[in-house]
């Protein structure tokens, strides 16, 4: 659909998924919906249930408007499982200009939701199908930034074939490589979900066994004594780097609980680095941005050790987008309000379109 000169654009925020957090999708998605211009925009919301059927515009709406608590409100079609469900809801995507994917997890943020816009031909904000694959997949981004030469703390993959097969050969080859502790984490998957950190043998096998609950792959990381700081990067071919920011939690570690439940939980914006190290991280986020191919935007997620190490965690193309999430949260700190930074992701979203069209028709 195109819109004409003068006309608002038609704004389809696409959110729930099928995926373990359909609730925090949920919740960035009613920031989201709150905040855009709308002298610039009419919203148009599409949720998605937890069992992958997608709703109308209609029907989301009326069940946004049911009371629940905070990261309790879920989406529902009783009975309809998967895309092609309700194919009501599939259709809304042809009366919009373009789409704001905010379904975090598999099956929004790994590709397959991006993969579909394209088929349609609807423009849409983030990264495109490459970057959001391998930014959910763990074992595969941390293989892409070690390649780039980016510094990644020490890890080894599991699949969960070779694991039924040769546990007890896995857990020795695991306990050869990697001191404990150490993080048991699904390849596949956000919010910690799955996570669990381990401190000895006795506690590995259930371990493996939680995060299979999640995924077929899995990636083993060696657990080092650190601060958490991430970096927001905005932009397509010309990424810039926020500022920083740190997690402070009073957990073991940062798992979903100490993200969504803990209100110890302290998310400092911009945190307290000295210049030269701040400045060698936002090169790294930029230089794993691009590692990646990604486009529009990503939340890098660092460790910082004592001794003034920095190792790349993860990239979260699709991060949490509520106001006090950390991503809009340092823009805000740069100057960028979170309505305005909203604008800015559809531009580049519009611009990365306009970019492969061209190429489509050459």
């Amino acid at each position: 659909m195109i819109t004409a000169i003068g006309q608002k654009l038609r704004l389809g925020v696409i959110f729930g998924g099928a995926s373990s957090e359909h609730e925090v999708s949920v919740v960035s998605a009613q920031h989201v919906m709150a905040a855009v211009d709308r002298e610039r925009f009419d919203v148009v919301p599409i949720g998605v249930s937890k069992t992958g059927a997608w709703l109308t515009p209609e029907e989301t709406k009326a069940q946004m408007g049911e009371p629940s608590a905070p990261y309790e409100k879920t989406l529902h079609i009783p009975g309809a499982e998967g895309l092609l469900a309700c194919a009501a809801g599939l259709l809304a995507l042809s009366t919009i200009d373009i789409a704001f994917p905010l379904i975090h997890g598999p099956g929004g943020e790994d590709g397959t939701l991006q993969g579909l816009l394209e088929l349609a031909e609807v423009p849409y904000v983030g990264a495109g199908v490459g970057a959001s694959a391998v930014g959910l997949d763990k074992a595969l981004m941390k293989a892409l930034l070690r390649d780039a030469g980016l510094p990644v703390v020490d890890y080894l993959v599991v699949t969960q074939s070779r694991w039924e097969k040769e546990a007890p050969a896995v857990a020795a080859e695991i306990e050869g490589r990697l001191p404990y502790p150490i993080f048991v984490k699904p390849a596949n998957g956000g919010s910690s979900v799955g996570v669990t950190k381990v401190r000895s043998r006795e506690d590995l096998s259930d371990a493996v066994g939680e995060a299979f609950r999640y995924d077929r792959k899995l990636v083993i990381e060696k657990g080092i004594a650190c601060r958490e700081i991430e970096c927001a990067v905005l932009g397509n071919d010309e990424p810039e780097a926020s500022g920083l920011g740190e997690i402070r939690y009073q957990g073991e570690f940062y798992d979903y609980a100490a993200k969504y439940l803990d209100s110890s939980t302290e998310l400092i914006a911009p945190a307290k680095v000295p210049p030269d190290v701040e400045s060698r991280i936002r090169q790294i986020a930029v230089d794993a941005f691009r590692a990646i191919d990604c486009a529009g935007m990503a939340r890098v997620d660092c460790f910082l050790t004592a001794q003034g190490e920095v190792f790349v965690d993860e990239l979260n193309t699709v991060p949490g987008f509520t106001p006090v999430s950390m991503y809009p949260r340092l823009w805000q700190v740069a100057g960028l309000s979170y309505s305005g930074l909203i604008s800015r992701l559809v531009d580049l979203g519009r611009e990365r379109f306009t970019q492969r069209r061209r190429f489509a028709e050459a």
